[in-house]
């Protein structure tokens, strides 16, 4: 664990000053396979952690549009990030370390950070850590985080919730964690997003589009997925990820940080309100998607509840990195799922008008090797 965690430093593109990722660097190793074989090796028992999609870089117009909806929603990605950021800072104060999962989380765990930071001029640690559907957290990165951190309390930090696979997996983890180490961590899971139902600690409940969703590692550190592979992870490794360095000239990482940072203190107030709000009453965390997505898994005849992937970050990994089968629009007009269309198209996939369901949209993924 030592080696890894002394290179730390040098990897990804944000500074360390943002954030600190607990991963082994596996970019010397060749991981990447094409969709369709990948898809074949996931749905024959392959573990979807042990290989990583490759990674797809977007043509010039599908990147015009990820400018044009971050001009068009960095204001509310901000306004989001400040209620979640006003919540945590009464909850738990100066106190707090945030581990966002990688690696979704971590732009938005950034963005926490520069916001307390601004508004209430704290320096609040933040590390990046894994953890993986069926495989659970890296308990090596808890571990380091609490002996680096001792008496601090933990906020895991992710950009939005689909059905609730890993606020399940996370609930699951820190159980584990205690019944292993005798240490409570809070399983809380903060989001700018909620329109699974999986949380109390959300900036909205709105299945919106976060621009950071459009795009892959050039948005999110040049970090690839998490690894979970043993013949590359071993026992007392953090889990791993490689840094597509090669990828630098395309990175907008840090521009987008920048974009939504801007923003702050036009929102600072608002977010405040908003937050005092929610904390009088921010609902229950009842997986009510779950429900939805299991009409639309009979409905469809779709063989696991794995290949139903509701709301718009989830349904864009599709498109992006699954095989994708057909795709599920509330309203195809929405300025929410433009980039979405252009994706469908792309790859030549219906998309079915699905006006009765409360996600925006929602991915169905192909059953490799059949025609559908």
């Amino acid at each position: 664990m030592t080696r890894a965690a002394d290179q730390k430093n040098q990897f990804g593109s944000y500074s360390e000053n943002d954030v600190v990722f607990l991963l082994k660097d596996l970019s010397s190793f060749s991981l990447e396979g094409t969709i369709e074989q990948r898809e074949k090796n996931i749905q024959s028992g392959q573990h979807y952690s042990e290989t990583l999609p490759i990674e797809y870089q977007p043509p010039e117009n599908y990147l015009s549009i990820f400018w044009e909806t971050l001009v068009e929603y960095k204001r509310k990605v901000a306004l989001c990030t400040g209620i979640v950021s006003e919540q945590l800072w009464r909850l738990k104060g100066e106190n707090t370390i945030l581990v966002s999962l990688a690696r979704a989380g971590t732009p938005v765990g950034i963005l926490i950070k520069r916001y307390l930071s601004e508004i209430y001029g704290v320096n609040l640690p933040h590390y990046s850590i894994s953890i993986i559907r069926d495989r659970g957290i890296d308990e090596n990165a808890i571990k380091h985080i609490l002996k680096t951190h001792p008496g601090s309390n933990i906020q895991f930090v992710d950009g939005w919730t689909g059905k609730g696979a890993i606020s399940i997996e996370l609930t699951k983890a820190c159980k584990g964690f205690h019944e292993t180490y005798g240490v409570l961590l809070d399983d809380t899971l903060a989001v700018l997003a909620d329109p699974g139902h999986c949380t109390t600690l959300y900036g909205t409940r709105e299945d919106f589009l976060i621009p950071s969703a459009c795009l892959n590692s050039t948005v999110s550190g040049l970090v690839s997925r998490t690894v979970l592979n043993n013949n590359l992870i071993g026992p007392s490794d953090f889990h791993g990820a490689k840094y597509y360095k090669e990828l630098e000239s395309a990175d907008v990482s840090n521009e987008y940080l920048s974009a939504v940072g801007n923003e702050f203190q036009s929102i600072k107030q608002e977010a405040a309100e908003r937050a005092a709000v929610l904390m009088e009453n921010p609902g229950e965390a009842t997986f009510q998607g779950m429900e939805e997505i299991r009409e639309i898994k009979e409905e469809f005849k779709i063989e696991s509840i794995n290949f139903v992937k509701p709301g718009v970050g989830e349904t864009t990994r599709v498109l992006l990195r699954r095989l994708p089968w057909k795709i599920l629009m509330k309203d195809p007009e929405s300025p929410y799922v433009r980039h979405i269309v252009m994706l469908a198209v792309e790859r030549n996939v219906d998309i079915i008008h699905y006006p009765n369901m409360s996600y925006t949209c929602c991915g169905l993924i192909k059953k490799a090797g059949i025609e559908q």
